[in-house]
């Protein structure tokens, strides 16, 4: 195919937006992360909650669980193509899919860092161990399977889908912590 046609082919597609966030209150304290996917008209939130944590471990999480998700999906919409239960691929198993992240050490360690604390043994480069290791390396392996773009967008700056993001983590803050006081 031309690389003319197979370009105007890959601009028709429609893209899989993820938007995330994380935080917590107080730092190590209890956190939450969430994240809203937009694909066309189809819209998709997940938050969740960790009693103690920190913000960089909400951020990481946040993006691990939306990956995890559509990892999941493309998984089965295969599976279901090759057993002959669907009659084809989705028109969204091919997508490209852009992440968009209020955390500078999220996108920096997806886009600069990883590479080099890989090569370096899972060590940064004044040779301590990486941070939060586990969730960098869960998160590399579902970057190499889904190739995702990585954008920084500016927090608490009216881009609606990252304001919804945030009010759901704040969401899950406050209902653990009311019903933590109430003894619930």
């Amino acid at each position: 195919m031309p690389e003319a046609e197979f370009s105007g082919i890959v601009s028709a597609m429609r893209e899989i937006i993820v938007h995330t966030d994380g935080g917590c209150s107080g730092n190590p304290g209890p956190g939450g992360w969430a994240y809203v996917m937009r694909y066309g008209d189809r819209l998709r939130e997940d938050s969740g909650f960790a009693p103690d944590t920190t913000n960089n471990k909400m951020e990481l999480t946040a993006v691990i669980e939306a990956l995890t998700f559509l990892a999941a999906r493309r998984s089965e919409a295969v599976r279901l193509a090759e057993s002959g239960e669907a009659s084809g691929l989705p028109s969204w198993h091919a997508s490209p899919i852009k992440v968009y992240t209020d955390s500078q050490y999220v996108r920096n360690g997806v886009t600069s860092w990883l590479r080099g604390w890989k090569a370096k043994g899972w060590k940064t480069a004044d040779r301590k161990p990486v941070k939060n290791q586990e969730l960098w390396m869960r998160l590399d392996a579902l970057v190499s399977n889904l190739a995702p773009a990585f954008f920084w967008v500016e927090g608490h700056a009216g881009e609606p889908d990252n304001e919804r993001c945030d009010s759901l983590v704040q969401a899950q803050i406050r209902s653990r912590r009311s019903s933590q006081v109430s003894g619930v």
